[in-house]
C-alpha cells in the first residue's frame, strides 16, 4: 500500500496519513463533514470546483478542526455533535448533520463565493450503503473505501500521452487507498476480498467517474477534458458512464499503515 488519504470535509482537499484505523465507515474521519448550501444540499467539486483548495485538519480524537484555504485565514472549530440538526440531501436522499456554527459558515461562504454551511455526520447516522457486498459510511457519494492502482494509472496516463494530451495525477481521482505492484492495470476491479493490516475490505461495485475527474486538485479550477475523454474510449460500463478504480465496504475493522501488504483472498474471474 503506497498511499492513504482521509477527506475529512466531502469535497475538500485530501489528507496524507501514515497510518490509521479503518473504521465500519472508511479511514478515520474520512467525509465525516460535508459542505451546505441553501436548503441542506451538498455542495460538490462538480458545480463548486473551489472546494478543493480547502484543507481540513482534524486533530486528535476529532474533537477540533481547522480550515485553511489561499489568502484566507484559518479557521479554527471546536467540532459539535450534540446542537442542532440540520435536515440536508446528498444525491437526492435524506440525512441529516449536526451544524458547525457560525464561524465556519461565513468563513466558508466567504472563500465560495455563495451561502454555505458546514455539517456533521451525527453519532446517530445509520446509513447502508449498497454494492455486491454493502456496508456502512459518512458523507462519501456511496462506498466508504475507495482503491485505485498505480499500474491502472499508469496505463491511462500512456493512451492519454499517446493522444497528445497531458497526463493527470493520482489526486486527480482522489482515492483513500493507492497500492502499487499490481502489475496488470484495473487489478482491482477483480478483488473480491482483500486483507490489509488488521482490517478487511469486501468489493462494492467499480468507480463511476464525473467531472470532479477534471478539477485541477491544486488550484480548485477545471481542466479538462482528460481524463474523462480517454477514458471514454477503453473504460465504458455496462451500466453507463466509465469505471475507473473500485470502491470496497469494510467488512472487519482495524488499523491499517502505509507500506504494509494488500492481501487478496478472493478473486473474480473476470471484471466486474
Amino acid at each position: 500500500m503506497a498511499q492513504l488519504i482521509s477527506y475529512p470535509i466531502k469535497g475538500c482537499a485530501g489528507v496524507p496519513l501514515a497510518e490509521t484505523p479503518l473504521t465500519p465507515a472508511g479511514l478515520a474521519h474520512d467525509r465525516a463533514f460535508m459542505v451546505v448550501g441553501e436548503g441542506g444540499v451538498f455542495r460538490s467539486q462538480r458545480r463548486d470546483p473551489r472546494l478543493a483548495v480547502i484543507r481540513p485538519e482534524v486533530g486528535a480524537g476529532g474533537e477540533r478542526l481547522t480550515l485553511r484555504a489561499p489568502d484566507t485565514d484559518p479557521l479554527g472549530i471546536d467540532v459539535e455533535t450534540a446542537s442542532a440538526r440540520l435536515d440536508v440531501t446528498l444525491f437526492g436522499a435524506p440525512f441529516q448533520g449536526v451544524d458547525q456554527g457560525e464561524d465556519a459558515a461565513t468563513w466558508l461562504s466567504d472563500v465560495l463565493g455563495s451561502p454555505s454551511r458546514l455539517v456533521r455526520v451525527p453519532p446517530e447516522h445509520d446509513r447502508v450503503t449498497d454494492g455486491w457486498i454493502t456496508g456502512t459510511s459518512g458523507y462519501a457519494d456511496s462506498s466508504p473505501v475507495h482503491i485505485l492502482s498505480r499500474s491502472s494509472l499508469d496505463a491511462l496516463n500512456e493512451r492519454i500521452a499517446a493522444g497528445g494530451g497531458r497526463p493527470v495525477p493520482m489526486a486527480r481521482f482522489r482515492p483513500n487507498i493507492v497500492v502499487d505492484g499490481w502489475g496488470e492495470p484495473h487489478e482491482e476491479d477483480r478483488v473480491r476480498r482483500a486483507a490489509v493490516g488488521g482490517a478487511e475490505l469486501g468489493f462494492a461495485k467499480l468507480a463511476i467517474r464525473c467531472a470532479v475527474t477534471l478539477v485541477d486538485q491544486d488550484t480548485g479550477a477545471r481542466s479538462g477534458p482528460e481524463p474523462l475523454r480517454t477514458l471514454a474510449a477503453y473504460r465504458r460500463a455496462s451500466g453507463g458512464g466509465v469505471a475507473f478504480g473500485a470502491k470496497f465496504s469494510v467488512v472487519r475493522p482495524g488499523k491499517v499503515s502505509v507500506g504494509e501488504e494488500v492481501t487478496v483472498t478472493a478473486w473474480d474471474a473476470s471484471p466486474a
